[in-house]
């Protein structure tokens, strides 16, 4: 799901560079290991044509390690400069092709693509399909940012190589009550879609005020409240009461002595665009 919260990219033919001010500016890499590299260097690969020398200059405000997909938001913004910088004005289709390459799924280069709520799946090993989900207009997400960051791969490594064949369905039907929660309006059923059993438990472990955070978005009137991504982002759903939801979560987090800031942002509809280019 694609909010309001966005990464700009400047794209300046010249010596190679890389600089970055915001979230995550003394974390991210600033050589060719940077994502942003990846996806500009990813669109000449796919049209056969050399790579230029550029200078990257990054802003960024989406918070980085914290399951706010930070990284899709990086390698998007380098794919769409690329397209447009390269002349090769590549589809969205194409766009997300390539960006769900590099990630390894498009979850979250998707919504970042398209805007709005987005499911994907691979059929067989060459070709993904992505789909958007209908959304209400006045969907708000309020999120609790801890101080921490939290290693996505080191939060994949925490989850079970093989799972029961009952958590299993139970999460399968929860999957499927959330699209058509999402889709048809009917958001009083998101307390019962956001429900988990495959890997919010196992994460709990090292992130032990999920659930308490979990509870206060539910408390102060959420439709429904889960970990962001691989977390520690705790994303509550709402329509209404954002500031009262805001206001438990991070008071539950303040008695907890988890330290972080919250944040009320809407959904956004549109996705990544180029702002302007000469």
């Amino acid at each position: 799901m694609a909010l309001d919260m966005w990464n700009d990219l400047t794209l300046t033919l010249g010596k190679f560079g890389v600089s970055s001010t915001g979230e995550g500016s003394d974390w991210v890499p600033h050589d060719t290991r940077n994502l942003a590299v990846t996806g500009v260097e990813a669109v000449f690969n796919h049209i056969g044509e050399p790579i230029p020398s550029f200078k990257y200059e990054q802003r960024n405000r989406i918070p980085f390690s914290r399951g706010m997909g930070s990284s899709s938001s990086a390698i998007v913004s380098g794919l769409v400069a690329g397209s447009a910088i390269s002349g090769a004005d590549l589809s969205k289709e194409e766009l997300t092709m390539l960006a769900a390459d590099i990630e390894g799924h498009p979850d979250n280069v998707a919504p970042a693509i398209y805007g709005g709520c987005t499911v994907g799946v691979r059929n067989g090993s060459d070709e993904w399909i992505v789909d958007n989900v209908k959304l209400p207009d006045e969907l708000y997400a309020v999120l609790f940012v801890p101080e921490a960051k939290m290693n996505t791969h080191e939060s994949r490594a925490r989850l079970p190589d093989q799972i029961s064949r009952t958590d299993a369905v139970y999460n399968i039907g929860r999957a499927a009550l959330l699209v058509n929660s999402l889709s048809s309006g009917r958001l009083e059923l998101l307390k019962y879609a956001t429900d988990d059993r495959l890997h919010q438990p196992h994460r709990a472990q090292a992130f032990t005020a999920l659930p308490q955070l979990i509870e206060a978005a539910m408390k102060g009137g959420a439709h429904g409240a889960f970990l962001s991504g691989a977390g520690p982002t705790v994303l509550a759903l709402a329509t209404g009461r954002e500031v009262t939801i805001s206001y438990e979560m991070a008071e539950t987090a303040r008695i907890l002595g988890v330290e972080g800031k919250s944040i009320i942002v809407g959904v956004e509809h549109e996705g990544a665009s180029v702002v302007s280019s000469s």
